[in-house]
């Protein structure tokens, strides 16, 4: 189910805000969001939910594990397990084909036989999300940074939350404890109006932003072999900006949606196209995920502390796992890799580079971001190999359908992203004119959404 389509605004999200604010125990308001994000998630495939399930029992059971035994090796044996079945589990639904068949192709280029089969395999929404919350419980709850829950629906309704159930954030489990245990205590009113603009706010982002400017750039992208350079870059440049808000929509969906059941989710995009280096991008876009590899990769490696070239080791094996992780596809991995290189060279050259004015120093880290959505948007390297030649090579082209409009929107786009402020900068202070502006706003996504079929999510095949 979409948080832009009608189904949910119309039946999901007001009876589950009505039973929820029905009961006042603590225990009831657990069990019924629990329920709540196993109907949710039943939408797409009630099938999958005994995954979840799965995934859920299992970290719970670790947690209580490790509440009772002291003995370090018992201890270690409560993380390896946990989070090596939640491991194989994704790798199996998400990479495991991947891994087939390039066992396949390189045993052939040896000279050798092998012929893996390849599985008729559906890879369940939101599998990476749930399964990073799982992950990050079970190892917090090792290093002694949360105590972990003895109530299985309190835990169960972290994980299976609906806001960011399949598209995150990853919300750590210690970001949001506070809220759980004080969910009987919540009032319905409290923070309804910032709920409710978050709310709106994000549905701007996706449905008349994001969903507006891919109508133009996907069919366009789809004959990427008749675009002029001009173009390819229009098309590449609306990328950008689809992604951006696309997510970023849908993150500050999940944080209205969040307030509006008395949870505090956290920010997941800090205005990440006013960034003046490429490590700063990373400080800024898609938070949780950023700083899910810094803690879990990235410093358990070594992080910085070791020379330059650990450090530069540490960056380019944390970014390649994050683009894999993006998708089992060669072009994550890619992307990763590009992105490795430029963390390093930021490195490298951070002294002459801070040298620079901050205008040219934020329209260098974007362009260099853009380039590497060239690779990211591209299905496979035919495509990417030609939209990157396009881009540094003249070549003429037809003219895509709806330019003009397409020009348009990533001015308005370009005009909020570099200059407006993020939805956590904004005042969701209920005034006559900010309602009557949500209002309006709202109208027209639905007016948007009654004319189409909801666009799901980008970050809804990861």
């Amino acid at each position: 189910m979409l948080f832009n389509s009608l189904g949910f605004l119309y039946g999901f999200l007001p009876a589950t805000y009505l039973v929820f604010w029905r009961f006042t125990g603590k225990l009831q308001r657990w069990v019924i969001l629990a329920i709540g994000g196993y109907v949710f998630y039943s939408f797409w495939n009630y099938r999958f939910t005994a995954l979840m399930l799965f995934s859920t029992s299992v970290s719970y059971l670790a947690g209580l594990a490790l509440l009772r035994w002291q003995s370090p090796g018992l201890r270690r044996w409560c993380v390896v397990v946990p989070v090596c079945a939640d491991l194989a589990v994704l790798g199996f639904f998400k990479y495991g084909n991947f891994m087939a068949g390039n066992i396949n192709a390189v045993t052939s280029w040896l000279g050798g036989r092998s012929s893996l089969p390849l599985l008729d395999i559906v890879l369940p929404v939101g599998i990476s999300f749930y399964t990073f919350h799982t992950i990050t419980y079970v190892i917090d709850a090792y290093r002694g940074v949360i105590t972990p829950t003895r109530n299985f629906f309190k835990y169960a309704a972290y994980v299976s939350m609906f806001p960011q159930l399949v598209a995150g954030p990853i919300v750590r489990y210690r970001q949001i404890e506070q809220d759980f245990e004080n969910v009987d205590r919540a009032h319905e009113t409290a923070n309804a109006d910032t709920g409710w603009s978050f709310f709106v706010v994000g549905l701007v982002e996706k449905v008349l932003i994001a969903d507006t400017i891919a109508s133009i750039i996907d069919p366009a992208l789809a004959r990427y072999s008749e675009l002029s350079t001009v173009d390819a870059w229009l098309c590449v440049a609306g990328f950008a900006y689809q992604v951006y808000f696309d997510f970023a929509g849908y993150s500050d969906m999940a944080v209205g949606l969040g307030h509006l059941f008395g949870f505090r989710i956290p920010q997941n995009f800090n205005s990440p196209y006013k960034s003046t280096d490429i490590a700063d991008m990373w400080r800024r876009w898609h938070i949780s995920l950023s700083s899910f590899f810094r803690d879990y990769v990235y410093i358990p490696l070594g992080g910085s502390r070791g020379g330059r070239l650990l450090t530069y080791r540490n960056l380019m094996f944390t970014m390649l796992l994050c683009g894999l992780w993006h998708g089992a596809s060669w072009i994550y991995v890619t992307f990763g890799a590009y992105q490795g290189v430029l963390l390093i060279l930021n490195s490298m050259f951070k002294g002459t580079w801070e040298r620079l004015p901050l205008a040219a120093r934020r329209v260098g880290t974007f362009g260099s971001w853009v380039v590497g959505l060239a690779i990211f948007r591209a299905t496979g390297f035919p495509m990417a190999g030609a939209l990157l030649a396009k881009m540094f090579t003249w070549h003429a082209g037809t003219a895509i359908v709806g330019g003009t409009v397409l020009v348009g929107m990533l001015t308005v786009a370009a005009g909020l992203a570099h200059f407006g402020p993020n939805s956590f900068e904004m005042h969701h202070r209920w005034s006559p004119g900010w309602v009557g502006a949500i209002a309006i706003v709202f109208g027209l996504c639905l007016f948007m959404l009654y004319g189409s079929r909801p666009a799901p999510y980008l970050y809804f095949q990861f």
